[in-house]
């Protein structure tokens, strides 16, 4: 099985013409855990991973994979996988024909295209022209793309747009299991309540510049909290109680500690209570990352 290979961004800056797109960025993603790379539009982050696949060069500083540039990998395809952004196929190929002149390329075994396809659930699909996916379809494509030699390291830019629910949760599993077998895996997202589900690192980027890093637990710490409205109060408390979930009352509801909607709704249900809503509050994640990557000039901002 491939081994991961730590990323390693030092003092990473890119300049296009007066704009620092990304501005003296370091920071370093270890194998064996899912890594979220977080940040607004315009962050910065799909700049700092083109650095790191040698597909834009750095004004100044470096960015390597196994201690050494993309382009100094000897055999870059079967240590790296990727997808940045929308990948490109031809809409008149096959899915299998696709990943096999890919293969071909890069001096993968043929067969190794259709295991992939199994492994990202397109086995159904070999035949079919890609020009007729959907955009979920073919982000599963480009992620087998991604997966065709085998390699150790995964950097993916946005991985879940256009996945249905099922296909997210699909996603969350595959990258995790990824990352128990000792690899190493970067995720680039905005929507934060999918990698509070799937990662273990943060890396965050604002303006181009590095805000945070750290383990999530660390950034989002404390536990989940559901706001739930009701006309009998005191019944849906003693419910809960029973139940050994802790709640408070707030502004005309209740505020549950510990729990997640679906856990309160099923103690309500047993209990014949009414709700009039339900829902998660933004987690500690939302309201840090929110905080963190604020634009100070913008309204409501608060300089800081």
């Amino acid at each position: 099985m491939p081994t991961g290979l730590s990323i390693d961004i030092v003092g990473l800056t890119k300049h296009f013409g007066s704009v620092a797109a990304v501005d003296d960025v370091s920071f370093s993603v270890a194998p064996g855990e899912v890594t979220g790379f977080l940040g607004p539009n315009g962050a910065g982050k799909t700049t700092t991973l083109r650095c790191l696949l040698g597909l834009v060069k750095p004004s100044s500083g470096t960015a390597t994979i196994g201690g050494a540039p993309y382009a100094a990998l000897e055999r870059p395809l079967q240590s790296v996988g990727s997808v940045l952004e929308s990948s490109s196929f031809h809409p008149g190929r096959s899915a299998l024909r696709h990943l096999e002149v890919l293969a071909l390329a890069s001096g993968v075994p043929r067969g190794r295209a259709r295991e992939v396809l199994d492994l990202v659930g397109l086995s159904a699909y070999v035949d079919r022209r890609v020009g007729g996916f959907s955009l979920g379809m073919k982000q599963r494509l480009g992620l087998a793309s991604a997966l065709l030699g085998d390699p150790g390291v995964l950097i993916l830019d946005e991985p879940s747009n256009g996945l249905d629910p099922a296909g997210i949760a699909w996603l969350r599993h595959f990258l995790r299991t990824f990352a128990a077998e000792g690899r190493t895996v970067l995720v680039s997202s905005h929507v934060l309540g999918e990698v509070q589900q799937t990662v273990d690192q943060v890396v965050v980027l604002a303006r181009g510049r590095l805000v945070r890093t750290g383990a999530l637990a660390d950034l989002a710490g404390g536990p989940p909290v559901v706001r739930v409205e009701t006309p009998t109060p005191e019944a849906l408390l003693d419910a809960l109680a029973a139940a050994g979930l802790t709640a408070e009352t707030a502004e005309g509801a209740l505020l549950v500690t510990g729990a997640t909607a679906g856990q309160v709704g099923h103690v309500a249900f047993g209990a014949g209570v009414e709700l009039h809503g339900l829902a998660a509050e933004a987690s500690d994640l939302e309201k840090v990352f929110l905080e963190l990557t604020a634009d100070p000039a913008s309204p409501g901002s608060v300089a800081r």
